[in-house]
């Protein structure tokens, strides 16, 4: 378990499933610098044997946004050190290496939202709700949301949400393309859960590719795009491990492809 970490953090480690909850609940919990670098603590070094993680909020609410207590009387280098250090973090929490669900319920607003952005799998409850109220506090985004955000729901839709003050349902929020996963009031946890055993169970060379290689294929032109695959391809179809499922799949002992009701 990673030394340190402070008492607004929970893990709980569930055999290759860590689950962290961040447990400022008086505070729909509202993040603080404490408890931001507490999260880079944990991914920066996960428990042994820990191979996905799944991340939540303790209560109704997975995260109110930035604590304003912690911008009191900033100046102009203190606020964009601030949000460096946001940038530093959500991208560890991004490319720890390990596959990252969230589950998310109430609010999910501002720096929850950006926190949320940078993970790799959401699993919202109908009773999520999202914000970007910087807008309305004469404020900007600091979180690394004016990137990763905008690329899962667009640039239109992020204007709208922080000129107007507009705050999305969990269901518009699904359509909108934030969550991957809409499920009952209730319910997040235990299927962020299912869906992070099933990510820990990937080759890890897979899983590298997935989670470090894929973004940045996206972000490249094609030809570029295309070279990275094939070389992923390649070391990923080589390893030991592959090529051990690939002959149990060719002996009938893998796993098939299966749709639900389907014979």
């Amino acid at each position: 378990m990673p030394a340190e970490l402070p008492d607004t953090l929970t893990v709980d480690v569930r055999g290759d499933v860590a689950v962290v909850l961040i447990d400022r609940e008086p505070k729909r919990n509202a993040m603080d610098t404490r408890t931001l670098l507490g999260l880079e603590s944990f991914f920066l070094a996960p428990p042994d044997g820990v191979r996905a993680v799944v991340l939540a909020g303790r209560g109704p609410h997975f995260c109110a946004g930035l604590d304003l207590s912690d911008l009191s009387a900033t100046d102009a280098e203190a606020g964009m050190h601030h949000s460096r250090m946001w940038h530093r973090v959500t991208t560890t929490i991004g490319q720890a290496g390990l596959p990252v669900v969230t589950a998310l319920a109430g609010a999910v607003i501002g720096g929850g939202l950006e926190i949320a952005s940078a993970t790799h799998i959401r699993v919202a409850e109908p009773s999520a709700f999202y914000a970007l109220p910087e807008g309305q506090r004469g404020l900007f985004l600091g979180g690394g949301g004016s990137v990763r955000l905008s690329r899962l729901i667009g640039v239109p839709r992020m204007t709208d949400l922080m000129l107007t003050g507009r705050v999305y349902t969990a269901a518009e929020g699904h359509e909108a393309g934030i969550s991957q996963y809409l499920v009952g009031e209730g319910e997040a946890l235990d299927k962020a859960l299912e869906l992070a055993r099933k990510a820990a169970a990937v080759a890890p060379v897979t899983a590298f590719a997935v989670l470090q290689a894929l973004p940045r294929i996206a972000e490249v032109a094609p030809n570029e795009g295309y070279l990275l695959e094939s070389l992923m391809a390649a070391v990923a179809s080589s390893s030991d491990d592959a090529q051990a499922r690939m002959q149990a799949f060719l002996e009938g002992r893998g796993a098939k492809v299966r749709v639900e009701g389907a014979p």
